[in-house]
C-alpha cells in the first residue's frame, strides 16, 4: 500500500494511506517571521481523522477549522475534546482518549493510543541548545518548585526583535494552559506500524513495547523519561528512543524553527551521528515541508 507523508512544521503531519487522510495535530498558521509550510488550514480540503498529540496551542490549533472544513473525527485527550467542543466541533465527531484505546480509523487502519509525558519545559534545556549539549540535574523538583521555575524560563531575546507579533500570536491562538496529558499513537497500517510523538517525553514501560517500523519523534526542549528530566543529550534521548523501539525509519519534528524569536531550528546533525552509533539499523530521514515522502516501502 502507498503510504505517504508531509511535515507540515512543529510536530504537525499528514499521512496519506491508500486514499485515507490521516491529520497528526492541526497547527499550520504560523507567524510572519517563521518559514511558511505551504499549506494553511484554509487551503485543507481533505481529512478523515485527526490525531491530536496534547492540547498546547502548537499542536490543537487549527484542528477545530480543519474539523468544520473536512468533517473529520479528532481523537485526542479528554481536555482537547472540550477545547473543541467549546470551539463548536460536534461532540459526535469527537473521540475522548487518555491511552490504551485501540480505535479503527478505516477497514485497514488501526489507531492505538498511549499515556505519554510532555517535555520538561520548567527545566535547563529549553532554549536553542544544540542537540548534543549535555543537560544535567533538574531532578527531584515538586510540581510547585517546576512552575516557579516555569515562570522565569521562557523570555524572549533582550532585543525583543518579533516578541510582540509572537507573544500576540500565542494568547490569540492559546484555548488552554494545559496539555491535556501527552499522548502517543501507534498507527498500525497493512505496511507497518507508525509511531507518532508530538513532544519530548516517554514512560519507559510503555514506550518499550512498542515495536513501530517508522518512529516520528518529537526533537526539541529538555525530554522527559518517566517523569524526571532526561540527564545527557537531546541527541541521546533520540537515540535511545529509537534503539528502544527498533524503528527502521525516524523522522524528527518539533525541531525548526517555529515561533521566532522564542524558538530557533535545531541542527540534526548531532542526532544523526548520535543513531549511527546507538541504533545504526535505523535511517533517518530528512523532511522538508510538504514533501509528500513515500515510506514504509520495500
Amino acid at each position: 500500500m502507498d503510504i505517504r507523508l508531509d511535515w507540515l512544521g512543529v510536530a504537525t503531519f499528514r499521512l496519506t494511506i491508500g486514499d485515507f487522510v490521516v491529520f497528526l495535530d492541526g497547527y499550520l498558521d504560523r507567524v510572519s517571521a517563521a518559514s511558511p509550510v505551504g499549506l494553511s488550514t484554509a487551503d485543507v480540503e481533505r481529512a478523515d481523522v485527526v490525531l491530536v498529540g496534547h492540547s498546547h496551542f502548537d499542536h490543537l490549533w487549527g484542528v477545530e477549522r480543519i474539523a468544520a472544513q473536512t468533517g473529520a473525527t479528532v481523537i485526542g485527550s479528554h481536555e482537547t475534546v472540550r477545547v473543541l467542543t467549546e470551539e463548536g466541533v460536534p461532540r459526535d465527531r469527537l473521540v475522548a482518549v487518555a491511552g490504551g484505546e485501540p480505535i479503527r480509523l478505516a477497514d485497514h487502519v488501526v489507531a492505538r493510543v498511549y499515556p505519554s509525558l510532555h517535555s520538561c519545559v520548567w527545566a535547563s534545556g529549553l532554549g536553542s541548545v544544540a542537540a548534543d549539549t549535555e543537560c544535567l540535574g533538574d531532578v527531584g523538583l515538586t510540581q510547585d518548585e517546576r512552575d516557579r521555575r516555569l515562570a522565569t524560563t521562557f523570555r524572549p531575546p533582550d532585543d525583543g526583535s518579533g516578541a510582540d507579533e509572537a507573544l500576540a500570536h500565542m494568547m490569540g491562538a492559546t484555548r488552554t494552559f494545559s496539555d491535556g496529558g501527552a499522548l502517543a499513537f501507534l498507527i498500525e497500517t497493512p505496511s507497518g506500524g507508525i509511531l507518532w510523538k508530538d513532544t519530548s517525553g516517554h514512560w519507559s514501560g510503555v514506550l518499550a513495547r512498542l515495536q513501530p517500523d517508522l518512529a516520528l519523534l518529537a526533537a526539541a526542549a529538555r525530554p522527559n523519561v518517566d517523569g524526571e528530566p532526561h540527564q545527557g543529550s537531546l541527541a541521546g534521548f533520540i537515540a535511545s528512543e529509537v534503539a528502544m523501539t527498533g524503528a527502521r525509519q525516524v523522522a524528527l519534528c518539533h525541531h525548526d524553527d517555529w515561533l521566532p524569536p522564542f524558538t530557533g531550528p535545531l541542527d540534526a546533525e548531532p542526532v544523526r551521528r548520535r543513531l549511527s552509533r546507538d541504533a545504526p539499523s535505523a535511517e533517518l530521514l530528512d523532511l522538508g515541508f510538504l514533501e509528500g515522502r513515500r515510506v514504509l516501502s520495500g
